[in-house]
């Protein structure tokens, strides 16, 4: 059967953005039951199940994906077609959910959103920056920054940048605990890692294969929480040096001799790439790694080792 309402593509577009009913009413400011009855009209009216209700949420099935993306280029020509039509010049408009590792999302992507905003004022970014693996097909975000490429899928994947983790410590904490000149020092140091259990990325850890046995007297799924700790003085950390680098606070220890590399690769489900509102986003990254590029990863890793730690 046809569907009858297009009104109803506004609300199952909604559901499937914020993963949930509740969440969908919230954002449309309409009621929860509105949101439930709008939902199954449209599955009575085409015949089929569009969303899975979870305890966690709404997941939307196969078909449910498929009419999610036609329902969106629906929604993006009616946008496009009110501004043309009243008068005012069209842009990409509308939500975007990013998932980052946190690193990505805090030290990269929140600090540069003014650049997003001044030239695209109608998109709303929604960042959730993770500790473990997001499902793009499962539309737990629209576009997905990843430290591994995914496995093969209806996806478009990239990588973005390589960049470099390694060893730092505060100046205070060197001058009390001791100067590192060679990697046998670091034994008698005091660290701070992630909390093993809570890491769904293994490309987070990378610590204990460099310090067997560390002494970690501070651990947390968060790396922000972990470059704060080392810059109080607490010990010593395996930080981003994009951002450590930065931080006067910081000192970097053995940098000639430990740096680990790693990638960032850019994911986005391939029905929605030609969005306007996914592509003005994805423009945006490339901008903002060519302006942070040249302290990503320290010129004398070689691209030989960014290119075995991708794979890793």
């Amino acid at each position: 059967m046809p569907i009858s309402n297009w009104d109803d593509l506004r609300i199952f577009v909604a559901v499937g953005r914020a993963g949930g009913i509740a969440a969908a009413a919230r954002a449309l400011r309409i009621d929860h039951s509105t949101v439930v009855r709008r939902l199954a009209g449209l599955e009575e009216a085409m015949g089929v199940r569009l969303a899975d209700r979870l305890p966690t949420g709404v997941r939307l099935t196969s078909v449910g994906s498929e009419l999610f993306a036609h329902a969106e280029r629906i929604e993006a020509e009616a946008m496009a077609a009110d501004f043309k039509l009243s008068g005012v010049e069209a842009g990409p408009a509308g939500t975007v959910r990013l998932a980052t590792p946190e690193a990505f999302g805090s030290f990269l992507v929140a600090p540069n959103l003014s650049l997003l905003h001044a030239r695209n004022p109608g998109i709303c970014l929604e960042l959730v920056p993770e500790g473990r693996a997001v499902s793009l097909s499962r539309r737990e975000a629209d576009i997905g920054v990843m430290l591994a490429r995914p496995p093969r899928g209806r996806f478009h994947a990239r990588k973005l940048v390589d960049y470099g983790l390694g060893l730092f410590g505060s100046a205070k904490y060197l001058e009390r605990a001791g100067q590192v000149r060679q990697t046998g020092d670091l034994q008698r140091h005091a660290f701070v890692s992630y909390i093993d259990d809570l890491v769904g990325i293994p490309q987070l850890r990378a610590l204990e294969q460099i310090v067997p046995n560390a002494n970690i007297v501070f651990r947390s799924s968060s790396i922000v929480a972990q470059h704060n700790a080392v810059a109080s003085g607490l010990g010593v950390g395996l930080l981003h040096i994009f951002e450590a680098s930065r931080d006067p606070q910081l000192v970097p220890i053995l940098p000639d001799q430990i740096v680990v590399p790693r990638s960032y690769w850019l994911v986005v489900n391939s029905e929605q790439r030609g969005l306007p509102r996914i592509a003005a986003v994805l423009e945006f990254f490339d901008e903002i790694v060519a302006l942070n590029r040249n302290r990503m990863l320290p010129y004398h890793v070689g691209a030989a080792s960014a290119r075995r730690a991708a794979t890793a």
